[in-house]
This record gives C-alpha cells, sequence and structure tokens, in this order.
C-alpha cells in the first residue's frame, strides 16, 4: 500500500453516502461483502504488527472513527430516542448496548404498525382514505411521531368509544397511546431494605419453625387454625346484589406507613365481615424473599401497607382478624400469598375465597387478575408493574395505583362469581357442587404451610437447564460444588442464589472448567460482585470439585439416561395424535438414586462415603464487610465434617416443570453465539437506512 506525500482532501458526506449507495443488492448482502473482504485483514499479533506502519494505521484509523462517530451518533439521538443511549466505554457492554438499541427500534415500528392498522380500520369504517397521510416523495404513511395529527386523532376516537362503551380505560394501552413503558424488576440503587429496616430473617440450612402455630400433644406436628373447620363450614350461599365499586378515584385510600395508622386499619377489619387481600413481593435481593406491600380493600375503602417499615408489626395486628373464621378474605391466585404471609408476618388465614381457582372452576377464557377485571368490572387493568421492583420508597403514584387496582374490584368480581358458581350449581350433574369446589379449594391452599428452601446433596441436580447440558462426571462435580458455595454466600447475605450466582453462569463455568482467576474473570466479565470478590475461592473449589469427579460418575450417567429418555419421548406421538406423556422431572433422579448403578454402587452410597458437594467451604469468603465460615446446617463451620450435615427435606418439581429442562432448553440456553451472530446481523438490518441518513 502506498500513501502519498501530500495528504488528500477528506471525502464530503455527499461523496460517503454515494459510495454507501453503490453497494449493489439488499443490504444484507453489501455486509456479506464486506464481511468476507474483512479476512484480508491481519489479526491479532499480524494486526498488532502492521499497525507500527502508517500506510497501514491511517486508514485503519479513520474507519474506527468514523464507526465510532455513528454509533455515538446513534446513541445520542435523543430527538430519535425521547432519551439518550450513549454507546458504552466498556467493550464487555457492547452486545447488551446493541440489544437494547435494537429491542428499542423494534418497539417503535410494532408501535407505529399498530397504531396504522388501528386508525386504517377507524378510517375504513368511516368510508374515508388515508391519501392525506402518504408522503408524496417516498410514498409511505408517516404514522411513529405525528403527535398533534394521528394521536390526537386517536385519542379523540378511543375517549368517544369508550364514552359510548361505558369501559373504564385504567392505565395506558401500548397499542395505541405510545412506546409501553419498561420498568425493571431490579433497581440497583434501592438500598436494601434488610439494612434500611433492620429486618431479620433466619436462613439456616433448617426446616421453618411455625412458632405461631399450636402443636400436637405428642409435638410431632403443627395444627393449622383453620383445621377446627371444614370447607363446607365457610360456604355462603346467600345472593347478595352485587353492586359495582366506585373507581378508584372517588374512594377513600390510606397509605398506611405507621403504627398508628396500621391500628385503626386493623380496627377497620374487625368491623366488617369480608375484605381483598393482594401482596407484592421481591425474591431477587433476600434469600428467602420480601413481602414488599400488602393491599386491603373493603366495600368502601382501600388500604396500601408498608410492610418493609411495619414489618415487624404485621403480625401483631392483623394476626387475629386473618384467623377469624367469620371474616370473609376474598384473594387471587393466593399460592404464594399465604406462603409469604406465614413466612413473614406468621399469619394465618381461614376462610378464604380464591378467584382465581373460582375461575378454573367456572372454565372461564383465562385466569389472569387482568382478564377477569376485563369480563366482570370492563376495567383494562395495568399489568407493567407486575413484576416491579416493590422494594422501591417512596413509591410512586403508578404504583400506588396499580397496588389498589389489585384488590379495589375484587369484592365485586367475588360476588358476581359467586351468582355465576350458584346457577352453575343448579345445573350441575356433578356429585360436587362448584361453589363447594372453590371453596374446598381455598380451604386446600390455607392449609399449606410455608417450607425454607433447603440445601441437600442432590439439590444440584434441580438447577434449571442442568439436565439438558450433557455434563460428564467432572463437569457435575463443579456444578455441585458451586451449587454448596452460592447456597452458603446467599444465606450469609441475605441474598437469593439468582443473584450470587445465577444458574446460567454457573452451568456455563462447569462447561468451561476454568482453573485460573483470570480464566474465570474474564468468563463472568466483573457481572457478579460477589463472584469478583472470591474469585479465588471459587477457583479452589472448582478444582477440589474436579479431583473428586469420581463420586459423580453415577450421577451423570443416570442424567444422560433420562436425557436420552426425554428426547425419546418428546419425538413419540401416541396413535390418536396427542403428544406423549411428560417425561419425568429429576426427581426422578432421587427416586433411582437408591437403586443400583454398574458395579454395585447406589448414588446414595457414593454421596454418602464422597458427598457431592462435600467441597470444604470454610475459606475466607470476603462476603461484603465479614467473613463467613457457614457450613451447610447454617452454624459456624469447626470441621470438615460439620459441612457434610443435611437435612433431607426437598421440594420436588413437577412432571411439566421436568420436561422444561429438557433438551429444548439446553439448546435455547447454550447457543449464545449463534444468537449474538443473529442479533448483530439483525441490528446492522435494522439500521441500514439510518446510518444513510447519518452519513448524508
Amino acid at each position: 500500500m502506498e500513501v502519498g506525500s501530500s495528504q488528500s482532501q477528506p471525502q464530503s458526506t455527499k461523496q460517503k453516502a454515494d459510495a454507501l449507495q453503490s453497494l449493489s443488492g439488499p443490504f444484507s448482502s453489501s455486509i456479506a461483502k464486506l464481511s468476507g473482504s474483512s479476512r484480508g485483514i491481519p489479526s491479532n499479533k499480524d494486526f498488532h504488527f502492521y499497525c507500527n506502519f502508517n500506510e497501514f494505521n491511517a486508514p485503519i484509523t479513520e474507519i474506527a472513527d468514523t464507526s465510532q462517530l455513528m454509533l455515538d451518533t446513534i446513541g445520542y439521538s435523543s430527538h430519535l430516542w425521547g432519551k439518550e443511549m450513549a454507546f458504552p466505554d466498556e467493550f464487555d457492554d457492547v452486545y447488551d448496548w446493541l440489544v437494547n438499541v435494537n429491542d428499542e427500534l423494534f418497539e417503535r415500528f410494532d408501535v407505529s404498525a399498530d397504531e396504522f392498522e388501528k386508525l386504517r380500520k377507524q378510517e375504513e369504517e368511516r368510508g374515508s382514505k388515508l391519501m392525506s397521510l402518504v408522503d408524496s416523495e417516498s410514498g409511505f404513511q408517516l404514522v411513529y411521531g405525528k403527535k398533534k395529527g394521528l394521536n390526537q386523532l386517536m385519542e379523540k376516537d378511543l375517549s368517544s368509544s369508550s364514552s359510548s362503551s361505558a369501559v373504564k380505560v385504567a392505565s395506558r394501552d401500548r397499542k395505541t397511546m405510545g412506546t409501553k413503558q419498561k420498568i425493571p424488576f431490579h433497581i440497583p440503587t434501592i438500598p436494601r431494605p434488610q439494612d434500611m429496616f433492620k429486618i431479620v430473617v433466619n436462613n439456616s440450612n433448617q426446616p421453618f419453625d411455625h412458632v405461631w402455630l399450636q402443636r400436637s400433644e405428642d409435638g410431632s406436628r403443627v395444627i393449622h387454625p383453620q383445621e377446627k373447620f371444614s370447607a363446607l363450614d365457610f360456604v355462603d350461599k346467600n345472593v347478595v346484589e352485587p353492586v359495582k365499586p366506585p373507581p378508584t378515584e372517588s374512594t377513600s385510600f390510606k397509605l398506611v406507613e405507621e403504627v398508628k395508622d396500621l391500628k385503626e386499619l386493623a380496627a377497620k377489619l374487625r368491623g366488617v365481615n369480608e375484605f381483598a387481600v393482594d401482596l407484592e413481593h421481591n425474591h431477587y435481593r433476600s434469600f428467602q424473599g420480601l413481602t414488599c406491600l400488602m393491599q386491603v380493600s373493603t366495600r368502601t375503602e382501600d388500604f396500601v401497607v408498608d410492610t418493609l417499615k411495619l414489618r415487624i408489626h404485621i403480625g401483631p395486628h392483623l394476626r387475629e382478624v386473618f384467623k377469624d373464621p367469620m371474616k370473609k378474605k376474598v384473594m387471587h391466585g393466593a399460592d404464594h400469598d399465604i406462603m409469604w404471609l406465614q413466612r413473614d408476618f406468621g399469619i394465618y388465614v381461614c376462610n378464604m375465597f380464591d378467584t382465581g381457582q373460582a375461575s378454573r372452576v367456572l372454565k372461564l377464557e383465562r385466569n389472569s387478575l387482568e382478564y377477569l377485571l376485563s369480563h366482570f368490572c370492563g376495567v383494562t387493568a395495568n399489568k407493567e408493574y407486575q413484576n416491579a421492583d416493590w422494594r422501591l420508597r417512596p413509591l410512586p403514584d403508578e404504583m400506588l395505583r396499580y397496588a389498589r387496582e389489585d384488590t379495589h374490584y375484587l369484592l365485586h368480581i367475588y360476588d358476581l362469581m359467586r351468582i355465576r358458581l350458584l346457577s352453575a350449581s343448579t345445573e350441575s350433574e356433578d356429585s360436587v357442587e362448584p361453589l363447594v369446589e372453590v371453596y374446598k379449594r381455598s380451604y386446600d391452599l390455607c392449609m399449606r404451610l410455608y417450607e425454607k428452601e433447603l440445601l441437600t446433596d442432590s439439590s444440584y441436580l434441580y438447577i434449571y437447564g442442568l439436565q439438558g447440558a450433557g455434563f460428564n462426571a467432572q463437569q457435575l462435580a463443579i456444578v455441585a460444588g458451586l451449587c454448596e458455595w452460592r447456597d452458603v454466600v446467599a444465606r450469609a447475605e441475605d441474598e437469593s442464589t439468582g443473584y450470587v450466582l445465577p444458574n446460567k453462569t454457573l452451568l456455563d463455568i462447569a462447561k468451561q472448567k476454568p482453573v485460573t482467576t483470570n480464566m474465570l474473570r474474564h468468563l463472568v466479565k466483573s457481572k457478579h460482585p460477589y463472584v469478583d470478590r472470591n474469585l479465588g475461592s471459587i477457583v479452589s473449589i472448582i478444582r477440589h470439585s474436579m479431583q473428586n469427579a469420581a463420586a459423580f460418575e453415577a450421577a451423570a450417567e443416570l442424567l444422560k439416561e433420562v436425557r436420552v429418555e426425554t428426547a425419546s419421548e418428546e419425538n413419540t406421538v401416541s396413535a390418536d395424535g396427542n403428544e406423549a406423556q411428560l417425561p419425568e422431572s429429576p426427581a426422578r433422579l432421587t427416586t433411582t438414586a437408591t437403586e443400583s448403578i454398574g458395579g454395585g454402587i447406589s448414588i446414595n452410597d457414593s454421596m454418602t462415603r464422597n458427598p457431592p458437594g462435600s467441597v470444604h467451604v470454610k475459606e475466607s469468603l470476603e462476603l461484603g464487610s465479614r467473613t463467613a465460615g457457614i457450613c451447610r446446617n447454617g452454624q459456624e463451620n469447626s470441621s470438615h465434617s460439620g459441612a457434610q450435615a443435611t437435612v433431607q427435606v426437598l421440594k420436588k418439581p413437577s412432571r411439566a416443570f421436568g420436561a422444561m429442562l429438557g433438551n429444548s432448553t439446553a439448546k435455547r440456553k447454550f447457543d449464545s453465539d449463534k444468537k449474538v451472530s443473529s442479533l448483530t446481523l439483525l441490528f446492522l438490518q435494522s439500521f441500514g437506512a439510518f446510518i444513510r441518513d447519518v452519513l448524508v
């Protein structure tokens, strides 16, 4: 390559645009040509060598600067995005940035397409045409961004149609009101409630102690207060004319943040016969989870209780009213709420009606609360905050409104569903009336008792994605060791195991088997603070686990058999055209583990002699501001043998859950290279026209 002594004048933007337009064929073909020609560029050490020569370095630098300028222009085009999306400084963050920009682009395209389709349908109904919206030069119909034209027209049409149908719009509709607001499920800047409100929890590896329940005479079990009654005792067949509740704007509301307000709420609940309840929860930044909010509605008032600030006061003031069998508690999908009330407040519910179970008995189209609000109340619910970070304080008005809507209409839905169930009971030929069936299901939900997640010798077998990963014994040993390490850290720091070390990252580490801190650091890319602070300890665990791989040969072989069986069952179709029965879950591993596998050695035997995950975790782990040497039973670990103590209590996933852990999951989870290349190409295709505009 020869470069003249005199510098040529820089090309004008017009010339650059012409050069780009000269690329024949579609944009993807041009990219393919450029990609092919890039093979001639030196790589690795050769690249750095040629960079020493100006003839090579000058054009490469110009290309890099031009590319950087284009990407920066995209990121700082706040007039297009409505916000700045600056190109990241760290190279490791570039992929995430590309994905976010790509998602934003397609989100806007979807919104524009939806707006156009809705407007065209409205115009067709009126018999008019959309010629006024057509750009005479390009022929495209402009939709997105014409706020003063299209959006005002649509808002006018929506207001007229909503008033005629008497349907309330409780929130913004993404298809008609603009881009859907993205609500993060985790806000890293939020101070931890455990620290702010001095919340004390017991994360030891021991079963949960239901201290607020009486025990049987022999002390072998706890007695739920609802045991004194049967489901039939709570059935209410009285028909009451349902009265639709007023809108939230005209209903009395109280945000309960002080003890005196909590006492007033308890007094009001003692004076009513029924009330609706819902909870908002966060499980990502605590080991067992935190109940962040409690919503309560009577026929005339709505209450939102800050259960983080008032955590130690909730049980003493509300325990009796929830236990009172004479008061009906209406909840929706109470499976988890019942558990959270027991765990955090020692509250045990008696006499509950679950509208989610009622929708199943009535065989409605869907069972979600969002559907029930629309179906029975004509209310379009805002579900953007369903998975929001409810630890946020103070709560924004939008989140408070969402929380109120979850219980504000629930008693009215209860009235309407009860009437339908009574009507269905007269027509039913079944031995069990539909209304009674709902109460039996709700009764059973209340009788469930919370169980703490415990670490056992087989816990690692239930990690999502493991069954389809195809790991050998050595990799399986690493999974078990890391599973125990993150459990110890999560319990000590009151963090979720997913925050300490996500399943995907854990499986990636086991797959790559990094044996140095540099290899591990490069693999995790500083995305997990607890991993960054314990690189040395984790590498030691990996090495020790690899040496202990012989203890996992039987488990690896059994996983292989299950994987083959799962694959064959997924490809099998029954004679009548229906899918074959779902494969068994990893729970089969624990039941089959007692059977002798090869050489007369059972998995249980090998676990006893060389327990999986018996990695000595007594090394110093820098857990924030303190050092943890906690063994598996949650106590101080004074010897290696103590780390092997376990409590054999483990919830096993269902057969359907086991099916989700099959080969399809592995393919989706581990084919990351293909995802990166396809998304990058998709991004380049999407921004082809935009880049041309930037150059011009």
